[in-house]
């Protein structure tokens, strides 16, 4: 059977940009792929208008996952449908503690919303589904790095560049790892009004059956002074911790073990 030249090298190149979530050039590509570089800008290009790659802009051009890849790959993972097995726990969950309710995942140096559940009577959140946010300054960014391996938390800081959002953004990479180590204590994150002055979020990693963080959970609301949010981010770990074990995770860390 005669196999499509392009093809092969389209999956080899999402092969390839799937496992550099910081990010790869045009030249890496090339240089590992041994590809022409006209034939891999053609395919990655391609790639990019359909939603399978990001392009990021800087001094050169980025390529991460996109939401489109991302969105067929979780779809099976380890015999179950992952967003499938999530939903109706995170509709539930929503319902249940009257707040807005996000799944998300790493991208590069960023966080792509995957799913989004209202309360009955939602609040207004500029956040949609397919829509990203920085890690820095959400909860959800913050859970997840907090819970990746060494090198992944160093290569996706060391590509961000702090912009000021609210008054309390977070604004260096040390005092960044200072509120990563608190929320690796915790199992839970917290965006103090930090991505906008007017909402306050509370976000815990999900992990899959080999112990990787998959993605995070949030709870997010209109901040409120006399809300307990580290109540409430105990809540919302216990929830990440039952997400979990649904797909597969056994804890073996307490701060993200159920109570």
């Amino acid at each position: 059977m005669k196999l499509n030249r392009t093809t092969l090298r389209s999956v080899e190149i999402l092969k390839l940009v799937s496992k550099r979530p910081d990010g790869i050039t045009l030249d890496e590509l090339c240089d590992s792929l041994n590809l022409p570089k006209t034939s891999a800008y053609d395919i990655v290009t391609t790639l990019a208008e359909t939603g399978m790659i990001r392009v990021e802009k800087g001094p050169k051009l980025l390529y991460t996952i996109g939401l489109t890849a991302y969105r067929i790959g979780v779809s099976y993972t380890n015999h179950l449908d992952v967003i499938s097995t999530i939903e109706p726990v995170l509709r539930g969950f929503s319902r249940e503690i009257g707040k807005t309710v996000f799944f998300g995942v790493l991208t590069g140096h960023e966080i792509v919303y995957l799913c989004k559940f209202e309360p009955e009577n939602p609040i207004i959140t500029t956040a949609t589904v397919g829509t990203k946010n920085p890690v820095y300054c959400t909860s959800l960014g913050k859970a997840i790095l907090a819970f990746v391996d060494g090198e992944t938390r160093k290569r996706v800081i060391d590509r961000i560049h702090f912009r000021q959002k609210t008054p309390k953004t977070i604004m260096t990479a040390e005092y960044l790892l200072e509120e990563l180590e608190k929320v690796r204590e915790k199992g839970y994150a917290l965006d103090a009004r930090e991505l906008e002055d007017h909402m306050e979020c509370v976000g815990s990693p999900i992990f899959n059956q080999e112990g990787q963080v998959l993605g995070a959970i949030s709870a997010s609301s209109l901040y409120k002074p006399e809300e307990d949010y580290d109540g409430l981010g105990q809540i919302v770990r216990r929830k990440a911790g039952e997400i979990s074990r649904l797909l597969g995770y056994i804890a073996v860390d307490k701060s993200i073990s159920e109570e």
